[in-house]
């Protein structure tokens, strides 16, 4: 385990954040979640206000579940709060939750008293995978206050699509958190996407990687925070660790107020162009 402390802002109120680039033992929640307890413990100890865990952390990926498939009161939601609770320290876990006809791939932020303060379901399944056939896609966005902080989720895949991102930032969102599954074969593209969400939405995208082999693929962490100027200040290797990002909601405003490409958007021109025929 290791700790980079990110970039501070001039003057801003400093959130550390934690990334846990963690390897599953697949399907098997109960000893995956022990294993998560020693890294949520190190993590309040080193002063982490939250720390966030890789896409289906408790059970590893799978773009087509068939068990381990549990609602919001079921035993991996239940074991996050009660450590949230325990070391005081808020806690970010996807999982597949309950849903018919198909579950959906849900991540839960957890406040540090264990209430849940938002859920999010990725919206865009990876279709190459088949991800679509097993799953329900989601439809509302995952939007939470923690601390200083205006936070959004996304989902893995979610980081191709940047309408998603520019919506949260529309909303005032200064940082998205991005649990994933992403392979090693186009671990390219991961650092490629987070830099640019983070520099053209002028907001920090902490993307929390899985590591390590499962029946469906093979990863290799690389778990990284951008900040608003899309500069990596944090990253991780290929081995489990944990990754501390120290992220200031006043570098997020400030970027916006100097720099402010929001105002020389033209979104009408855009949706008369995307409507007008060919």
């Amino acid at each position: 385990m290791r700790a980079d402390e990110g970039k501070q802002g001039d003057g801003g109120h400093i959130i550390r954040v934690c990334s846990a680039q963690f390897t599953s033992t697949w399907e098997d929640p109960e000893k995956t979640l022990t294993r998560a307890e020693i890294f949520i413990r190190h993590a309040a100890d080193c002063g982490s206000k939250l720390i966030c865990f890789p896409e289906q952390f408790a059970t590893g990926w799978d773009p087509l579940p068939r068990k381990n498939i549990q609602d919001l009161y079921g035993s991996i939601l239940s074991s996050l709060q009660a450590y949230a609770k325990e070391y005081r320290i808020g806690i970010l876990g996807s999982f597949r939750e309950a849903h018919n006809p198909l579950p959906k791939n849900t991540a839960v932020a957890i406040g540090k008293d264990g209430r849940i303060l938002a859920t999010y379901a990725k919206m865009h399944l990876f279709s190459l995978s088949h991800e679509h056939e097993g799953n329900s896609p989601g439809r509302d966005l995952g939007i939470f206050t923690f601390d200083a902080l205006t936070c959004g989720i996304a989902i893995c895949y979610d980081l191709r699509f940047p309408e998603l991102f520019r919506i949260y930032a529309h909303k005032g969102v200064q940082v998205v958190f991005v649990p994933a599954a992403w392979p090693k074969n186009r671990i390219r593209h991961w650092e490629l996407f987070i830099t640019a969400r983070a520099a053209e939405n002028q907001m920090y995208i902490i993307g929390i990687n899985t590591t390590g082999n499962t029946p469906v693929d093979l990863y290799a962490g690389a778990s990284m925070t951008a900040d608003p100027h899309g500069t990596i200040i944090s990253r991780a290797n290929e081995a489990e660790q944990l990754l501390f990002s120290d992220i200031d909601p006043g570098e997020v405003e400030s970027t916006r107020r100097t720099f402010p490409v929001e105002r020389d958007r033209k979104d009408a021109l855009y949706h008369s162009l995307l409507l007008m025929r060919k």
